[in-house]
């Protein structure tokens, strides 16, 4: 797997000229991202398999590595990720960033087993980071809605859906974890990134 580290990944965003407040919550992401990672390695549940922590840091640092071009074009900023992720050849990132919107293998047996792919973390994240503070799934919905739903009754329906899957992604994740969702925001605020 190549992936590439926190620093080149802060690279890569300069070089493709982020926005300063789409790095700010990439960044944000990452952390939170991060941290979950660490709590899943101290979970009570014994033997689960972890994800690769370099693939959740990158995917999170370069999850909306698009949004800025896309912004402009208009073009579908997670599958602009993908592409970008591969044609620089890091394939496996690209995955993560092709699902940070919508996970497509949305698998509750395997959640309810304790074992969550980088996707899933990076996912997570990125619905409770808006901007680049943490907030409940609720609050992160409400903005959706408002952002992107366009007074279009079939996007309410599909944010809601999305919104419906995180929540239940949540239960489990925090099920597995010896941390509550509420105490993300107070310790997400001592946790850096490592790497930088």
């Amino acid at each position: 797997m190549n992936t590439p580290p926190v620093r080149q990944c802060l690279q890569i965003m300069e070089d493709e000229e982020m926005l300063p407040n789409i790095r700010a919550h990439s960044i944000m992401v990452a952390r939170l991202a991060h941290l979950l990672f660490v709590e899943l390695g101290k979970s009570p549940l014994k033997d689960i398999p972890l994800p690769a922590e370099e693939l959740i840091l990158a995917g999170a640092l370069l999850h909306d590595i698009a949004k800025t071009p896309c912004l402009v074009k208009g073009c579908h900023h997670a599958k602009k990720g993908r592409d970008f992720c591969e044609e620089n050849g890091f394939p496996e990132v690209g995955e993560v960033v092709r699902e940070h919107v919508w996970l497509f293998d949305f698998s509750p047996e395997r959640y309810a087993s304790g074992h969550f792919f980088a996707k899933e973390i990076v996912y997570y994240a990125d619905k409770r980071v808006r901007h680049d503070s943490i907030v409940s799934l609720a609050v992160r919905k409400e903005y959706i809605l408002d952002r992107y739903g366009n007074n279009d009754p079939e996007r309410h329906r599909l944010i809601k859906e999305n919104f419906n899957n995180c929540e239940q992604l949540e239960t489990f994740l925090f099920t597995t974890l010896a941390v509550e969702a509420n105490d993300m925001q107070e310790l997400v605020e001592s946790h850096q990134l490592p790497g930088l």
